[in-house]
């Protein structure tokens, strides 16, 4: 008899339980299309994102009516503040006896149109007819509005702006100029490009890089003068990009250049508005990513990234010393170790007498070849330098210094290098400095420990090959279809007023004729 009612009791348990799962069906749509019902569509959007905690879900009814609505944002990411403010508030308080005198509301039901045009306060509103239409819009900071009886999802931008000031760029201090330099906000950064003038011919043209983590990406230029076919050519190289995230601009830099196996930039980055600006006035083209403070110029020549700003707001004489001070500090950059092995090595005939007879006197006791006495300094200093980037802004400047005075003297004291050694050495890391743009230094300080290494082995022979082989490489290096050494080779006499002599303004009344921009005047 017991065994009987218990099993009774297991069958009447099992069949509520069996009750109870056909009761519970989860839902499912295959297609994402929302259909207009609150609760499976809000069923979907659930179930595809409520996995991630700091998504926040908010139900509430429209003003008094049973209109069902709810909110979804992303905590952290959307400004609560205009949420509450622009969004809860018109919904549930400012229109509260307004709705049912609506003709579009019956049975409980609302147009999109009155929702969009008489009752949302806020600038920016979408609609999404996809889930995968939303879930990446709420997950940058978006809010999703979902009101019982439409179809379509309204996409509300309350994106919160959490950035710095905007401030002077660091890697491109000036003594005169602007004291503005991007930030890591786009829309600021087009916005600063707007304030340099009104200009109705400066075209913004909006791309979406990145294949799991998307992002903004705007290509500038300017309509009436940049040539179309470069403007198409940077279009087609972005849109080529085939990578998972772009953190930063360094990352299109490498993916769009034309020889990934070059040491020279062929793409030009800056953190000035007025560098930007200025070379859209010439015909290049501008590339700015969402996140990062520093643009993309293209096409470039190697020129170019030995020229700054300042020579164009001083007059015509400093800006021209300035620039020919740079161009030798290059060249001193590059050749002064790989110079001073050459001559030590193999050339002490063209040294003059009474110079060589000092430098033997230096060098009394150093037990090793000048190539291992250049090296040792050499390195010594690029370790200074990559330690001084990388500490803390008060203790880098002055751990350089000091290292650099303390490992200097420590090597003459203990016989390990000559003085003039010291001197080569420190003459070669002044003039690096002198460069003002950072990556156009990097492959001069790479391409100095070739020319030292051709030195050990062949001399003076060795250099004079070494910048052959240089030149012939920067002959044959293209930009976006530019020549590299544009306006040495080919050559172009025009170009030359703003090459390595900068002419006054008033002669330099054409733009550059490598860029074949669609007007060639620049004044008038």
């Amino acid at each position: 008899m017991r065994m009987w009612r218990s099993k009774i009791r297991k069958t009447k348990k099992h069949a509520i339980e069996s009750e109870k799962k056909e009761e519970y069906k989860p839902y499912e749509n295959p297609t994402g299309h929302f259909t207009g019902d609150f609760t499976l569509d809000l069923e979907l959007i659930r179930k595809e994102i409520s996995h991630n905690s700091d998504v926040q879900f908010r139900e509430f009814n429209i003003g008094r009516t049973v209109i069902r609505a709810a909110i979804i944002f992303v905590d952290g990411l959307s400004d609560k503040d205009l949420i509450d403010k622009h969004i809860m508030k018109s919904l549930m308080v400012d229109f509260i006896d307004e709705f049912k005198q609506e003709p579009s509301y019956v049975k409980g039901t609302i147009s999109k149109e009155f929702i969009k045009n008489q009752i949302l306060s806020i600038s920016e509103v979408k609609e999404a007819h996809h889930i995968k239409e939303l879930i990446p819009k709420v997950l940058t900071g978006s809010t999703a509005l979902l009101i019982d009886g439409l179809s379509d999802v309204f996409l509300l931008g309350t994106t919160k702006a959490n950035k710095r000031n905007i401030e002077e760029p660091v890697s491109e201090a000036l003594v005169r100029g602007p004291r503005v330099g991007f930030t890591e906000i786009l829309t600021d950064n087009t916005a600063l490009l707007r304030r340099h003038g009104e200009n109705v011919n400066l075209s913004l043209t909006k791309f979406q890089v990145g294949k799991r983590a998307k992002k903004e990406l705007v290509i500038a230029y300017m309509k009436e003068i940049a040539d179309p076919e470069l403007v198409e050519e940077v279009k087609k190289r972005i849109q080529k990009i085939d990578i998972d995230h772009l953190p930063e601009s360094g990352y299109v830099e490498q993916l769009i250049e034309d020889n990934y196996l070059s040491p020279f930039p062929q793409v030009q980055n800056t953190e000035r508005p007025d560098r930007v600006i200025s070379a859209l006035m010439e015909g290049r083209v501008a590339i700015m990513l969402d996140g990062t403070p520093f643009a993309l110029i293209a096409p470039v020549t190697f020129s170019m990234l030995l020229q700054s700003p300042e020579d164009y707001y001083e007059r015509w004489i400093p800006g021209t010393l300035f620039r020919l001070l740079r161009f030798g500090a290059a060249n001193v950059t590059l050749f002064a170790p790989s110079l001073y092995i050459s001559f030590i090595s193999f050339h002490q005939g063209l040294i003059p007498s009474e110079l060589a007879i000092s430098i033997t006197g230096t060098r009394e006791g150093v037990p090793f070849p000048s190539l291992i006495e250049a090296l040792v300094m050499e390195i010594a200093i690029e370790i200074l330098r990559e330690a001084g980037l990388r500490l803390p802004k008060p203790i880098g400047p002055a751990m350089g210094i000091v290292g650099g005075l303390i490992i200097g003297e420590a090597a003459v004291q203990a016989g390990i290098v000559s003085n003039i050694m010291v001197i080569v050495v420190a003459i070669t890391a002044i003039s690096s400095f002198a460069i003002p743009s950072y990556s156009a230094g990097m492959p001069l300080r790479i391409l100095r420990f070739v020319a030292m290494f051709s030195a050990a082995l062949f001399g003076l022979y060795g250099v004079i090959l070494f910048f052959l082989f240089l030149c012939s490489h920067l002959v044959k290096l293209k930009s976006f279809g530019v020549p590299y050494a544009s306006p040495a080779v080919p050559y172009r006499l025009s170009d030359w007023k703003d090459f390595m002599v900068r002419m006054p303004l008033q002669m330099m009344k054409r733009r550059p004729k490598m860029m074949h921009t669609k007007d060639q005047i620049r004044k008038g």
